[in-house]
């Protein structure tokens, strides 16, 4: 079996620059303003809340725009360099309009080796879309990821960062023609599907309806904690903590470089050690012949 090594970035992570209009109407502005007083009264510093903020202008447009870029930037006293910094660098924040439903095909190193890069084929070529494209219906975004942590349930396909586990080629364009048709599709674990839209909103911790969904780690998460319990095996025991009235480790250390600190700084008149090879002289001699 041969595997193909992409070198360098792919073309759908580079993305365009962010352009257009810098700031929403005035409705929508003072609508968005009330869901940002909301998050930024979470955080201690107003720019701690940056991250959900940009989940929240993502939400609006469906992608990151220059009016949500400086929605952001006006809410926390940034520049929209700093907040586009940001903003770029987190793959989770698009740059171009993106449909009801983001799938992404993992093609990290185990996904790739159980089939991830033969799933990317095969979506690209049934719905004749390249990574980073929309169908021309607007239901799907083709997108490939890197690891999301799930590399025991391998190949693994994500709908809107909810997980669709050990995929093939065919169970995956079977996933992808169900989004089109709006057929409801139930996620191999986690919460109910929702849109990108509604996914967006929740990442900014605005919440939405309940959506209760299958709960705790697969058989897969727990196959090594199952073998531990059938060996009989357990973690080494927690080392008792240090007397409090020992020395900290690095004490001595610490003291020793506060008393050489202390120390008074060699006057005029110290005797300064001769290096080797030479014989000690009196520094205050001198030669009265010149």
């Amino acid at each position: 079996m041969s595997v193909d090594l992409v070198l360098g970035p792919r073309p759908d992570e580079a993305g365009p620059p962010i352009n257009g209009p810098r700031s929403y109407p005035a409705d929508v502005e003072a609508r968005l303003a009330v869901d940002a007083e909301q998050i930024i009264a979470r955080y201690p510093h107003p720019r701690s809340a940056l991250l959900p903020l940009l989940h929240l202008v993502q939400a609006e447009d469906g992608y990151l725009t220059a009016a949500g870029i400086g929605f952001c930037a006006t809410q926390l006293g940034l520049t929209d360099a700093e907040v586009t910094a940001v903003a770029t660098f987190y793959s989770m924040y698009r740059r171009t309009p993106t449909g009801t439903y983001l799938v992404g095909v993992c093609t990290n190193t185990l996904c790739a080796i159980m089939g991830g890069d033969a799933i990317l084929k095969s979506l690209e070529d049934h719905l004749g879309i390249q990574p980073g494209q929309t169908t021309a219906d607007g239901a799907v975004t083709l997108e490939h990821v890197e690891c999301n942590a799930a590399c025991d349930y391998a190949p693994v396909v994500m709908v809107n960062w909810e997980f669709f586990d050990n995929q093939t080629p065919a169970t995956a364009c079977a996933l992808v023609d169900s989004l089109q048709a709006g057929t409801e599709v139930v996620p191999t674990r986690g919460a109910p599907l929702c849109t990108f839209i509604e996914t967006a909103r929740t990442l900014a911790g605005l919440g939405g309806p309940a959506r209760p969904g299958p709960g705790g780690a697969g058989a897969a998460t727990l196959a090594g904690l199952r073998i531990a319990h059938e060996l009989e095996m357990s973690a080494p025991p927690v080392p008792a903590a240090p007397d409090s009235t020992d020395p900290a480790p690095g004490d001595a250390e610490a003291e020793a470089v506060e008393s050489a600190k202390n120390e008074p700084a060699p006057g005029p008149s110290a005797t300064v050690p001769a290096e080797p090879g030479t014989e000690e002289t009196d520094p205050s001699a001198t030669d009265s012949g010149n």
